[in-house]
C-alpha cells in the first residue's frame, strides 16, 4: 500500500455549490487563539440555528472546509465511509502542503491507522482489538484503581494548597494506563509526559512558523530546539522499541502493532511512526484532558457534584456526560468522494467536511438543556466525542474506565474539591488541551 503521505488531496480553494443558508462569519474555526479560552460554544451555537453546514476559508492552505455543527449530519457523515473517506485527505483540517514544523510529524500524522479506509483500516484495526476487549480490559481495572489511589495519595500531602491537577493526577492517570497496555519499560514511562508537551503545541509553533508571525529570540530557539529534539527522540524511540517487539514479541499492544500487516506485509518504518503517534497521542491525550475537563464541570455545577457525590452509583452515566460535555477532540475531518449532499446542502467531490464534535454534543435537538452538566442525563451515552461507525475510537472503554474510577475515588476522599479558577489552555483547534487546572481538594 502505497503511503497515504504521499497521495493525499488538499482539498478545493473554494466551495463548488451554493449555500442555502446564510454566509455566517465562522473564521474563529480556524483561530487556534479562540480555542485557547475554551471551545467557542456561542459560535457553534449560531452556526446549528443559522447556518449548520458553512463554507469555512482555511487562510494558510487556500483550500476551505464545510463545518458541520448538527448532531445528526456528524453522524450521517460519520457513518458512510464509502462518500466521505478519512484517506484521501487525512483526518486534519490542515493540508500537507499548508503543515509546518517538524516534517516527521506531518508525515506520521497521515502515516496511521486512523487515516485509513477500508479495506486496510480494518486489517489494522483488528490487529488492536484483542487489548481492547471487556475480558482483557477487565485485567487492568484494578491497576488503574490502584494507580489511582496512588495518585490522590501523593496529592493529599498537599490538601490545604492549591494544586495542578493536571501535572499530578491528569497527565499521570493515562500514561500510566497507555504504557501499561503498551509494555513500556518503567524507566521509560515519563519520557511520555515530555513528548505530550510539546505534541499539544506543536499546531501553534507550526502556525506561527507558517505566517512569520514568531518573534526569534533566544528562548524561542530554545523551545524550537526542545521541540526538534523531543520529536525525533520520539520517533527513534518508537522505532527502537517496536523492532525489537519484532524480534522478541510479548503478550502486549506493542508487540500487536509492531507485527501488525497490510496486504500480508509488515509495516513499513514510515507506518510505524504513524501508528507510535496515534497510539501515544490518542491514547495519553483524550483522557487526560477530560479527567482536568470533569472537575472544572463538577465545580460549575455544585448541585450534580453532590448529586455524584451521594450516589457513586450513577458514576458510570456521570462519565459519559463528563465525556460529552468537555468533547476532548474537537472535529474530525472527511474528504467527500462524489458530489453529496448533507443537511440540504450540496457538498462536491475532493471537499473537505469537519465534523465538530463539540457542537453535535450540544445540539439541543439531541441533548435536552446540553450546556448544562446533568451526571443522571437519560441519553448521556448517545454523545459522539469517541466518534461513529468504522472509525470509532478502539479506546473508548478504556478511557471510561479510568475517567469512572478517578471519580469514584476522587467524590469519596475529596467530596469538595473543586477547581479554583486557574486555568491555562494550549492554543489548538484539534484537541482540547487544558495545559493547566488548579484545584484545592478540601474545596
Amino acid at each position: 500500500m502505497q503511503l497515504i503521505s504521499q497521495t493525499a488531496v488538499e482539498g478545493r480553494p473554494g466551495p463548488a455549490f451554493a449555500a442555502p443558508h446564510p454566509q455566517i462569519d465562522a473564521a474563529g474555526l480556524t483561530d487556534l487563539h479562540v480555542f485557547a479560552k475554551g471551545q467557542p460554544y456561542g459560535l457553534y451555537r449560531e452556526l446549528r440555528e443559522k447556518a449548520p453546514v458553512v463554507w469555512v476559508d482555511e487562510p494558510l492552505s487556500g483550500a476551505g472546509f464545510w463545518a458541520l455543527t448538527r448532531y445528526s449530519d456528524v453522524m450521517s457523515v460519520n457513518g458512510d465511509p464509502q462518500t466521505f473517506s478519512s484517506q484521501r485527505g487525512g483526518i486534519l483540517m490542515a493540508t500537507p502542503k499548508s503543515q509546518a514544523g517538524h516534517p516527521l510529524l506531518t508525515r506520521a500524522s497521515l502515516d496511521a491507522m486512523i487515516n485509513m479506509d477500508a479495506p486496510w483500516h480494518l486489517q489494522l484495526r483488528r490487529e488492536h482489538m484483542a487489548f481492547f476487549t471487556p475480558k482483557y480490559l477487565d485485567q487492568l481495572k484494578d491497576r488503574i484503581a490502584a494507580k489511582v489511589t496512588q495518585l490522590l495519595n501523593d496529592m493529599a500531602a498537599h490538601a490545604g494548597e492549591e494544586i495542578d491537577m493536571v501535572e499530578h493526577f491528569s497527565s499521570r492517570l493515562p500514561l500510566f494506563t497507555l504504557c501499561e497496555l503498551l509494555g513500556v519499560p518503567q524507566a521509560d514511562r515519563d519520557k511520555f509526559l515530555e513528548w505530550m508537551h510539546y505534541l499539544e503545541r506543536a499546531q501553534d509553533l507550526a502556525l506561527q512558523q507558517r505566517i512569520g508571525g514568531l518573534e526569534i529570540s533566544a528562548e524561542l530557539m530554545t523551545f524550537i530546539q526542545n521541540f526538534n529534539s523531543n520529536v525525533e527522540e520520539m520517533f527513534a524511540y518508537g522505532r527502537d522499541i517496536l523492532h525489537k517487539r519484532r524480534a522478541d514479541p510479548q503478550q502486549d499492544l506493542l508487540t500487536a502493532i509492531a507485527r501488525a500487516k497490510l496486504d500480508d506485509e509488515l509495516l513499513s518504518d514510515e507506518y510505524l511512526d504513524g501508528s507510535w503517534l496515534l497510539i501515544v497521542f490518542a491514547g495519553n491525550d483524550t483522557t487526560r484532558n477530560t479527567l482536568s475537563g470533569a472537575m472544572k464541570l463538577l465545580t460549575e455545577f455544585p448541585d450534580q457534584r453532590a448529586k455524584l457525590a451521594a450516589n457513586p452509583d450513577l458514576a458510570p452515566n456521570a462519565t459519559n456526560e463528563f465525556i460529552r460535555m468537555v468533547s476532548p477532540v474537537i472535529y474530525m475531518r472527511r474528504t467527500a468522494t462524489c458530489d453529496a449532499e448533507i443537511g440540504g446542502q450540496a457538498i462536491a467531490e475532493g471537499e473537505k467536511v469537519i465534523m465538530y464534535y463539540g457542537a453535535a454534543n450540544r445540539d439541543p435537538a439531541m441533548f435536552k438543556d446540553p450546556d448544562a452538566l446533568d451526571v443522571a442525563r437519560a441519553n448521556a451515552d448517545k454523545h459522539i466525542a469517541f466518534g461513529y461507525g468504522p472509525h470509532v475510537c478502539l479506546g473508548k472503554r478504556v478511557a471510561q474506565i479510568q475517567l469512572e474510577e478517578a471519580y469514584r475515588q476522587i467524590l469519596a476522599r475529596f467530596p469538595k474539591a473543586s477547581w479554583t479558577g486557574d486555568i491555562e489552555i494550549a492554543p489548538n483547534n484539534f484537541v482540547h488541551a487544558i495545559s493547566r487546572l488548579c484545584v484545592k481538594l478540601n474545596g
